[in-house]
């Protein structure tokens, strides 16, 4: 691809490629960052893993994690989109199209989790309609929570798992 898949007004969204490795490695070093995904140590191997994952329900499903960057830049700020996704636990979360994203604390505050999470919808709802969108949130994650509220996500379940209770929601076409 040679240039991004989606631009907002702050934001240029990209499919995932290999140049992405160190900046995901970067994005995912501040233990804060990671704190609401359970807090798993990080490092080259599990970003490695993470980008092939993003770029394999690219391959699968036609849809998938974007790579977000400050517009017009390089500079990674974070990642979103609608992915395909198996959690392994049921309750809506198997085998159906999640949305998620990460960003880097500098960002936060500031609406850009929202923004991109508009555009992937978008984009998604262009190419996918009528579709259900799952997501799931820690649930002392108050500001991702607000970005799926904004997003007209709403709740319809909870799971506990070993980082506490993960809050599901859902976007009905």
């Amino acid at each position: 691809m040679t240039g991004p898949e989606i631009s907002t007004d702050r934001l240029d969204l990209w499919r995932p490629a290999p140049r992405d490795h160190p900046a995901m490695i970067d994005l995912l070093a501040d233990d804060e960052v990671r704190r609401h995904l359970g807090n798993r140590p990080t490092g080259a191997v599990e970003e490695f893993n993470r980008l092939c994952r993003n770029a394999g329900s690219w391959a699968l499903y036609g849809y998938g994690i974007f790579t977000c960057r400050a517009r017009g830049s390089d500079e990674v700020l974070g990642i979103c989109g609608v992915f395909h996704s198996w959690r392994g636990f049921a309750h809506g979360l198997d085998d159906t199209p999640e949305i998620g994203w990460i960003f880097a604390r500098k960002t936060w505050g500031q609406g850009v989790a929202s923004e991109a999470a508009r555009a992937s919808l978008g984009w998604f709802d262009a190419a996918f309609p009528l579709r259900r969108v799952a997501c799931m949130i820690n649930d002392t994650n108050l500001p991702s929570l607000a970005v799926a509220d904004k997003l007209g996500f709403v709740r319809y379940d909870a799971h506990e798992d070993e980082g506490g209770t993960l809050i599901l929601l859902e976007r009905l076409p």
